[in-house]
């Protein structure tokens, strides 16, 4: 058994618009020093995946299970959760600065949750532990940064800061939601290589969330794509860049600057997310899709194996679309297998692409 295994993960909230259905149906798995990035637009429920594990989703209407070391996490106390939060699933959230309390020290924050769950431990060992954490992370000075407010660090300081307090009890798995968004692009390359590092080095299971596949090229072991609260494609992450089958996961990664040459431009994909109180019918890709077909419109597509590179199914790749298994990669010749499959499956079907994005927009 995986240290964490989330099996068919539903989510959904109560609005006066009607109901949000968030996550329709995910699951994953993640072991020890394994990476499992999870991918998508916002909006695609990638958050909502993981807060809700943690019990963040107050009010949302849960159903499926989440088994971590084999205790279903859906079905735990809140009294059970706080034991687990920080101890052993830590999280590292998307703005340091909100996350952080602007009345507190950083270095008082890693103290009271150092000493929250260790309550053996002293005031003065739990600092000590704290100025070695930030010193680990990169914070320079830090027997004299402990004593800052969140306000007199930088953005990536202070993201250092979360990653030390995430790190303070040595927890089993790191859930880090969209961790460099805010950052520059040299601080969010410095940031993911110290992630990096520490994971290793304190054989950690993460799970990294993020909108941009660029981000996890060189952190992530599994990558599943979502798209409208639902997996739309998951394998290895050499598999996903060099042959994608899900007409999204190809999109995203002709979204990626510098994927195709500097000379080339961007191939951004049209239209806009789909609403998670009426999602479209079928694939709820289809209003956006180039491949569309009639089947697309009213038959949903599960996940299945697609053909590996030598010619067999590969149980690890699987994606949620009606397109050839066979058509994989960004290859001319997987191109036209794709084409050839529309022109095939399209009859009624030929203006809802155009008719669909402009609904969208």
């Amino acid at each position: 058994m995986s240290l964490l295994e989330v099996h068919d993960l539903k989510v959904s909230f109560d609005t006066s618009d009607g109901v949000v259905k968030a996550v329709r149906g995910v699951s994953f798995s993640v072991d020890r020093g394994q990476t499992l990035g999870i991918v998508g637009e916002s909006g695609s429920g990638k958050s909502v995946s993981t807060q809700t594990l943690l019990g963040l989703t107050a009010g949302a209407r849960i159903e499926g299970q989440a088994l971590f070391e084999g205790q279903d996490l859906l079905t735990m106390s809140d009294e059970q959760l706080r034991r687990i939060r920080g101890k052993e699933i830590a999280v590292i959230f998307q703005d340091p600065l909100s996350s952080l309390h602007p009345l507190y020290k950083v270095g008082r924050q890693i103290v009271e949750m150092i000493r929250n769950h260790e309550p053996e431990v002293t005031k003065a060992q739990a600092r000590k532990r704290a100025v070695d954490l930030l010193g680990m992370v990169g914070i320079p000075q830090p027997d004299r940064r402990v004593d800052d407010y969140p306000h007199q660090f930088s953005g990536g300081m202070r993201q250092r800061a979360m990653i030390a307090m995430a790190l303070a009890l040595n927890p089993k798995l790191i859930v880090a939601d969209e961790p460099t968004t805010a950052l520059d692009a040299t601080v969010q390359a410095q940031i993911l290589d110290l992630m990096l590092r520490l994971q290793r080095e304190f054989d950690s299971a993460l799970i990294m969330i993020t909108h941009d596949l660029g981000v996890i090229a060189d952190l992530a072991d599994d990558v599943l794509v979502m798209y409208g609260g639902k997996p739309v494609e998951f394998a290895d992450r050499r598999t996903l860049y060099y042959r994608p089958h899900h007409p999204y996961t190809k999109g995203l990664l002709e979204s990626i600057p510098g994927s195709s040459g500097a000379k080339d431009r961007l191939k951004p994909i049209p239209g806009q997310p789909p609403s998670l109180i009426n999602p479209p019918t079928g694939c709820t890709f289809h209003p956006r899709c180039a491949y569309i077909m009639d089947r697309c419109v009213t038959d949903e597509p599960q996940l299945r194996p697609v053909l590996d590179a030598d010619g067999g199914t590969d149980p690890n790749h699987r994606s949620a679309c009606w397109l050839p298994i066979e058509a994989t990669g960004l290859k001319p010749e997987a191109e036209e297998l794709r084409r050839q499959a529309v022109a095939t499956g399209r009859t009624t079907a030929a203006n809802i692409t155009t008719q669909g994005v402009e609904a969208q927009q």
